[in-house]
C-alpha cells in the first residue's frame, strides 16, 4: 500500500478522486427507486448523468424533473457540490474537521485541485472555499424560495434549493421539466428580474474563482492591490460579458420587449461560459450566435472555481502573448507585469488540447450519428467546456457518442493536463538538452 501511495502523484489523486465519485453517483442512479420509470437505468444512461453532474456540466439524457425521483434528483445535487467544490477540497475539508493532520502530499494535492500559488495556508483556504460556498448558496436559494413558492407551493423549496447550488457549481441542471416542459431550462422566467439576477450573480462568483473571493474579501475595492491574476480574471470575465450581450441584445432578441430583451442578452452572455441555463431557445439562435456561443463555452470561466473551459487566464496570456509577438518584445505583459514563458507554453498547450478534442470529438459524432457537423461540434463544445447548453444533440445520440461525450466532460472538468501529467509525469526535470535549431512559421 505504501509503494502504491508512493507512487501516486497529486494529478492522480485528483483524477481517481472525480473517478470513485462518478461511479459511486452511476451505481445510485441506476437504482429503480432514483427512476421514474421504476426500473433499472441503464448503465451507460446512469454513467453520463452522473458523469454530467460530476464535471458539473448539465448535458442530459433524461430531463431532470421528470426522469429522475427524488433520491434522484437528490443525488444529482450532491454529485454537482462534491464536483463544483471539488472531490479533493470536501475530503480534505472532512479530514480537518475530523481532527486528522493535513500532511504535505494533502496539501501539494487540493493546491493542484484549486490552483493555488503555494501550499502555505492551504487549510484554511480550503475552510473559507466551503463555508464560502455554502453561505452564498444558501443567500441565492432564500432570494429566490419565495418566488417560486408563489408560482408552484411548497415546490418551491425544493426548486429555490436545487437551482442555488447548480448555479453556483455552474452544474445548469434544472428542475422545471415537469413545470415548464422538459428540457426547458429557464426559459420561462426569461422576464423575471429577480431570478435573472440571482442566478447570473451566483454563476458569476462561482466561475471566477476562490483566490479573486479572497482577494475582494481582503483588499475590497482597491483592484490595485490584487493579485495580478485577480485583476485579469474580473477584467477579461467583464468583457467576456460586456461584449456577447451587445450582440445578443442588438441581433438575437429583436423580437422581444427592451426589458426581456436586456435581461435575456446578459443571461445569454453570462451562462455560456460553464453555467448551461438558458431563457432562450438555442435552436432559434443564427449562426454567428451559436459561434459566438461556442467560443464562449470553450473558453469557460476563471481557474480555481467551479467553472470548467480553457479559463479566461489563459486567453489572456495568449493574448498577451501575441501582442508582444506583433511588438517584437521578448515576454508577453499583462497588468504591468511581466508573463514567465513557461506560462506561455502552458497556455498554448492548453488551448491546443482544447480545440483537438472539441473538434474530433464533434466530427467523430457527426459521422457516427449522422448529424449536422455544426450542431455536434455545439455539443462537443459544450461538453469540452463543461458547459450543459444544448440544441438537443444529446437525447438522439446512440451509446458510442454517449461515451465520447463522458470522456470530453471528464476531460474538461479535471483538466487536460492534469490528465496529461497523471499520464506521463509532470515534474521531470530536464537535464540535457538537443541543439537548437531555427524553424520558420507562419
Amino acid at each position: 500500500m505504501e509503494s502504491i501511495k508512493r507512487k501516486l502523484s497529486p494529478f492522480h489523486i485528483i483524477i481517481l478522486g472525480f473517478t470513485a465519485v462518478i461511479l459511486i453517483g452511476t451505481f445510485l442512479l441506476a437504482l429503480p427507486f432514483a427512476s421514474k420509470a421504476g426500473g433499472w437505468t441503464s448503465f451507460i444512461d446512469a454513467l453520463f448523468t452522473s458523469t454530467s453532474a460530476v464535471c458539473v456540466t448539465g448535458l442530459v439524457v433524461l430531463d431532470t424533473a421528470t426522469g429522475w425521483t427524488t433520491f434522484g434528483q437528490i443525488v444529482i445535487l450532491c454529485l454537482i457540490q462534491i464536483g463544483g467544490i471539488g472531490v479533493v477540497t470536501i475530503a480534505v475539508s472532512l479530514a480537518a474537521l475530523s481532527g486528522r493532520k493535513i500532511g504535505i502530499f494533502s496539501r501539494e494535492t487540493i493546491k493542484n485541485a484549486i490552483s493555488a500559488p503555494s501550499v502555505g495556508g492551504i487549510v484554511h483556504l480550503t475552510g473559507f472555499i466551503v463555508k464560502g460556498c455554502f453561505l452564498i448558496e444558501g443567500i441565492g436559494a432564500l432570494i429566490m424560495l419565495p418566488f417560486f413558492c408563489i408560482d408552484y407551493g411548497a415546490a418551491g423549496i425544493w426548486m429555490a434549493i436545487f437551482h442555488s447550488v447548480s448555479a453556483f457549481c455552474n452544474a445548469g441542471f434544472d428542475v422545471m421539466g415537469n413545470k415548464t416542459g422538459e428540457y426547458s431550462s429557464l426559459t420561462g422566467y426569461v422576464a423575471h428580474p429577480v431570478i435573472n439576477i440571482t442566478v447570473i450573480l451566483l454563476i458569476v462568483i462561482g466561475g471566477i474563482g476562490f483566490l479573486v473571493w479572497e482577494d475582494i474579501i481582503t483588499n475590497k475595492w482597491r483592484f490595485r492591490k490584487y493579485r495580478t491574476q485577480s485583476k485579469i480574471v474580473l477584467s477579461v470575465s467583464g468583457i467576456l460579458i460586456l461584449l456577447p450581450a451587445l450582440y445578443f441584445f442588438f441581433f438575437e432578441c429583436s423580437d422581444l420587449s427592451f426589458g426581456r430583451r436586456l435581461a435575456a442578452a446578459i443571461f445569454q452572455a453570462v451562462t455560456p461560459r460553464t453555467a448551461g441555463f438558458n431563457t432562450l431557445d438555442l435552436v432559434a439562435f443564427s449562426g454567428v450566435g451559436r459561434g459566438i456561443v461556442i467560443v464562449l463555452m470553450l473558453i469557460g470561466g476563471s481557474p480555481g472555481s467551479t467553472a470548467g473551459g480553457m479559463k479566461t487566464t489563459t486567453v489572456a496570456v495568449l493574448f498577451a502573448s501575441t501582442i508582444a509577438v506583433f511588438r517584437k518584445k521578448d515576454n508577453a505583459e499583462l497588468m504591468k507585469r511581466r508573463i514567465d514563458d513557461a506560462t506561455v507554453k502552458t497556455a498554448a498547450a492548453i488551448l491546443l488540447l482544447y480545440v483537438t478534442v472539441f473538434l474530433s470529438s464533434g466530427m467523430v459524432i457527426s459521422a457516427v450519428e449522422g448529424l449536422p457537423i455544426g450542431d455536434c461540434l455545439f455539443e462537443s463544445a459544450s461538453a469540452v467546456g463543461t458547459v450543459g447548453l444544448s440544441l438537443g444533440v444529446t437525447q438522439q445520440i446512440g451509446i458510442v457518442s454517449k461515451l465520447i461525450l463522458i470522456v470530453c466532460m471528464f476531460f474538461g472538468r479535471v483538466g487536460g493536463l492534469t490528465l496529461i501529467y497523471a499520464a506521463f509525469g509532470g515534474n521531470r526535470k530536464q537535464v540535457a538538452k538537443l541543439p537548437l535549431d531555427v524553424v520558420s512559421v507562419g
